[in-house]
């Protein structure tokens, strides 16, 4: 039975559906989409996706915390759908933790969480300062930098490249893997002609972790990497490929929802100038300012579940295994959990937002993106006074769900006798054991 009519949704509005975030248009400005969604029809079938969309707070909760992330195909399905190009990347995606379900997502999660504690991450906050203060002087000599390229991008390669326990210089190697990858995560459409790069890329890190881990047993020097290969819980150790492929989830994950945070946040920031001169006037505010841009531009917009028996949602029949989107920036921009949400409000009270997940898939790079972003946005505005945007056209990442600006040309006064030091500051970094 065809499945629109099986739900009940043979008719429905083309516009509606998220499909529609292949428009640069909508991609530049998606809330308008998801408040349609919202109002008009909160749980969609999307035939274009082949997936219900979920857009109300609620029901993005109850899909994060209650549906099956265990949605990846193995080897064993691609091959039959003679897709057994893909099984390279299949056999690094069904050992990551964020496609899999308790008890085996516990078991890796909470080996990987003990690297990523609130306590463990606050010791890194000067030595994240440190990198901060580094990379703004490098770029700040002009009075002009993009705020991607010189700052949002290398401070969270650098510090995964450190929590990983890898060498910091190849932090640029890392973020160009870690694009490749993160435009498998967040589309729901692939190019073609992208396909020989992403397998490269994933078959590359795979080697690349697999020597990692080989150093490590020669010369262990601390770190994720160190941490998975070495801990045990009863007995129970995880084998090499769950190392390697959790420390590349974790590389990616780290990394883009960091620049992407500090990204949109400056841009957040400055075409809203009058949050932008409280919070240079308190910086006391920035934790509360932070938590208000990751809920206005969620640097994860999507992610998909699978409905793990037949439910109902706002008055809909999902079927088991059914695929889910929960989109989390319009539960973010939901008026019925958070008021006025439209604006952007640093002092926002009672602001639980899913920008990081809900429950057991709850993001643990939290706490370190926080940080990153804390003290990202207090240096800018400690050392960049009169920040303003370059003009010119502003172009989005075509990843529709990881949400993110290309560049962002900024300019700004130096304050004078600033000392600015050239050169590449990221390469002569002390290696930092977190």
């Amino acid at each position: 039975m065809n499945t629109q009519v099986l739900s009940g949704t043979a008719k429905q509005d083309p516009t509606l559906s998220l499909y529609r975030l292949l428009d640069p248009d909508v991609l530049a400005n998606p809330y308008p989409l998801y408040h349609r969604l919202r109002t008009e029809a909160p749980v969609l079938w999307d035939p274009f996706l082949h997936s219900w969309v979920v857009t109300r707070y609620p029901d993005v909760v109850r899909v994060l915390r209650d549906f099956s992330a265990d949605r990846t195909p193995g080897p064993e399905q691609l091959t039959a759908m003679g897709l057994s190009a893909f099984n390279p990347i299949a056999q690094v995606m069904v050992k990551q933790m964020l496609f899999m379900d308790p008890p085996t997502h516990t078991r890796i999660r909470n080996l990987a969480c003990a690297a990523f504690t609130p306590q463990r991450v606050e010791v890194l906050r000067s030595h994240i300062r440190d990198i901060v203060t580094q990379l703004l002087d490098a770029a700040r000599a002009g009075g002009r930098m993009d705020v991607i390229g010189d700052l949002a991008e290398p401070l969270p390669c650098i510090v995964t490249a450190e929590m990983l326990g890898v060498p910091v210089q190849d932090h640029r190697q890392l973020k160009a893997w870690s694009k490749d990858f993160a435009e498998m995560l967040g589309n729901f459409q692939h190019n073609p002609d992208r396909v020989p790069r992403i397998l490269k890329s994933v078959e590359d890190m795979t080697s690349y972790f697999h020597s990692a881990i080989k150093e490590q047993r020669l010369r262990p020097r601390g770190g994720l990497v160190s941490a998975l290969m070495n801990a045990e819980v009863q007995g129970d150790r995880l084998t090499d490929e769950e190392v390697v492929a959790n420390c590349i989830v974790t590389m990616v994950g780290g990394q883009e929802t960091t620049t992407n945070l500090i990204g949109s946040g400056v841009l957040s920031l400055l075409r809203n100038p009058d949050q932008l001169e409280k919070l240079r006037a308190d910086l006391a505010l920035i934790p509360s300012a932070v938590e208000e841009l990751l809920r206005y531009e969620s640097p994860s917009q999507h992610t998909a579940r699978l409905a793990p028996e037949d439910t109902e949602i706002g008055g809909k029949q999902i079927r088991k295994r059914q695929a889910v989107m929960a989109v989390m920036a319009a539960a973010n921009r939901d008026p019925e959990r958070f008021p006025d949400p439209d604006r952007l409000d640093i002092t926002r009270k009672d602001n639980r937002h899913v920008a990081f997940g809900w429950g057991a898939h709850f993001c643990f790079g939290a706490p370190l993106a926080r940080i990153e972003g804390q003290i990202a946005f207090e240096e800018m505005l400690r050392r960049l006074p009169n920040l303003a945007l370059e003009p010119g056209k502003l172009t989005w990442r075509t990843n529709l769900g990881l949400r993110g600006l290309t560049s962002l040309p900024v300019r700004f006064g130096v304050p004078p006798g600033a000392a600015v030091h050239g050169g590449r500051p990221a390469e002569n970094l002390r290696q930092h054991e977190p």
